[in-house]
């Protein structure tokens, strides 16, 4: 085999390992409590953003946005046959549970939301990079909008596809955007920090040493 083959397949083996290592890392923050934050509002803070963050960061939007799909199918897993709870008809239509039912658009809760973090994420790093600032720089904004895009199409799919029997189940007298605006300070604010401090901590460091070796 000569050298340029080598060298255009091994980058392909690596892209494989990266993104099996880091779905590991998904897998884990998924099914475990090690990816559980603890939370103020009624639905829990996760890390499992973190993963698509940085496979978005380190192997671009594509990627990511597959890691994303990973974390939405993880979620999807989880909410239905895992741990159903009161708030799993969000995130499935197969439980129903203390009046609240799932209906298809459950399915666009979990997934679609959870996709775009990649695809946001890496596609701002591409572009912010290529500007003045640094590329840690780039990461925190790319992780901090990546994971809002995430917290927001959520909580707005819950208030247009769910917000009755939402409001039924939280049962604090609020109105929705009362409560959802708290979820958003309580859980959404701190994940974002998190996937921004991730981004420029360890992602732009682990894609630098990539390229590095790879170049």
């Amino acid at each position: 085999m000569n050298n340029t083959s080598t060298k255009r397949r091994t980058p392909d083996r690596l892209a494989f390992v990266q993104f099996s290592v880091l779905l590991a890392i998904e897998i884990i923050f998924c099914f475990t409590p090690l990816g559980t934050l603890p939370a103020l509002g009624p639905l829990s803070a996760t890390l499992s953003h973190v993963p698509v963050i940085v496979t978005a960061i380190v192997m671009g939007p594509w990627w990511g946005s597959a890691m994303g799909f990973a974390f939405g199918a993880c979620s999807f897993i989880y909410w239905t046959f895992v741990a159903p709870g009161a708030l799993s008809f969000i995130y499935t239509p197969f439980v129903s549970v203390d009046g609240g039912k799932g209906n298809p658009a459950s399915l666009l809760i979990c997934f679609v939301p959870r996709i775009l973090i990649g695809l946001v994420a890496g596609l701002l790093f591409s572009r912010l990079r290529k500007t003045k600032l640094s590329d840690h720089g780039s990461a925190v904004i790319a992780g901090l909008l990546g994971t809002l895009t995430n917290t927001f199409l959520v909580l707005g799919g819950i208030w247009i596809f769910f917000a009755s029997e939402y409001m039924a189940l939280v049962g604090t007298g609020k109105a929705i955007y009362s409560i959802l605006g708290l979820t958003v300070l309580t859980n959404g604010l701190p994940e974002a920090v998190i996937g921004a401090g991730v981004a420029s901590l360890v992602a732009v460091p682990v894609l630098k040493a990539v390229n590095k070796h790879y170049r």
